[in-house]
């Protein structure tokens, strides 16, 4: 995680529930009475949070002592002690409930994840997430997606390109829209289409894309594109880019969207098509 970003969105935070001072607090303890914070786990799941937790408090009162006992990423069971933190009585609970309402969400942000990926269960495909964030906490969300096993696909509008059916709708068509893309972006900017079509997916390949070396994604979304369709899925997919023998193709398993079960490539397709085009570890009947 960016240490800069994360101290900035922290100091907002801690400013936003403290205000002036934290009158309970501060009326209740003497600024030096001490004393030592236990973070507990309430439920199992993976945790996220290590440098929220470090530098919240230290934030606050440089002069705590901050323990972990867990990593990112680290599995937790309910009632596991997470960190200990000593320190003035006065510094700990001005902070604590910041500190806790973020590593909560993030926690359970990455038990989440873990839980897709599990169910996924594959070497080759990826869980990944999207701009629909939290605003304000983005930087917070995405990291606690890696903590899960998951991968960021991009943080903002800045990182990457993604025409999507709004821009293609604006424009006119996909071949318009990547036409402008490259006029407009360096050759190491990546370029992803965003498709609801055989056509539509046939077009953005034609449009000047270079399979092999990844320069436009492709995504279909299933349930517009095989519907009422008998054939097997990995015909349509060669048909929608132009033929049944293209050696540029290269496929991922068939996935059931309901249940995420991988379907084997059937005897006929293993027959038709070479298993150099499908991924590494593509089960086959």
């Amino acid at each position: 995680m960016n240490k800069v970003k994360l101290r900035s969105m922290m100091e907002q935070f801690l400013a936003e529930d403290i205000g002036d001072y934290d009158v309970t607090t501060q009326a209740v303890f003497e600024e030096d009475t001490t004393g030592t914070l236990i973070l507990l786990a309430k439920e199992e799941g993976i945790f996220s949070g290590e440098m929220v937790i470090s530098t919240g408090f230290s934030m606050i009162d440089s002069n705590v002592s901050i323990s972990l006992f867990v990593k990112d990423g680290d599995t937790i069971t309910k009632g596991q002690q997470l960190a200990k933190v000593t320190g003035h009585v006065q510094a700990l609970l001005t902070g604590e409930r910041v500190v806790l309402n973020i590593i909560q969400r993030m926690s359970g942000i990455a038990t989440l994840t873990k839980d897709a990926v599990t169910r996924l269960h594959s070497a080759h495909t990826r869980i990944c997430d999207t701009r629909k964030t939290t605003p304000g906490f983005r930087l917070f969300e995405k990291y606690a997606v890696r903590c899960g096993g998951g991968f960021n696909h991009r943080m903002g509008l800045y990182d990457g390109i993604m025409i999507k059916d709004n821009h293609i709708d604006f424009c006119g068509s996909i071949t318009k829209a990547v036409e402008r893309v490259r006029k407009s972006v360096g050759h190491m900017v990546k370029i992803e289409v965003e498709t609801e079509s055989a056509e539509q997916v046939k077009e953005a390949v034609v449009a000047g894309v270079d399979i092999r070396t990844g320069d436009v994604y492709v995504g279909v979304k299933n349930s517009r594109v095989y519907k009422g369709n008998s054939t097997c899925v990995e015909d349509v997919v060669f048909r929608g880019l132009g033929g049944n023998t293209n050696a540029n193709i290269i496929m991922t398993p068939a996935i059931r969207p309901r249940n995420n079960e991988i379907i084997p490539v059937c005897t006929r397709c293993q027959t038709k098509y070479p298993q150099n085009q499908f991924v590494k570890g593509t089960i086959f009947q």
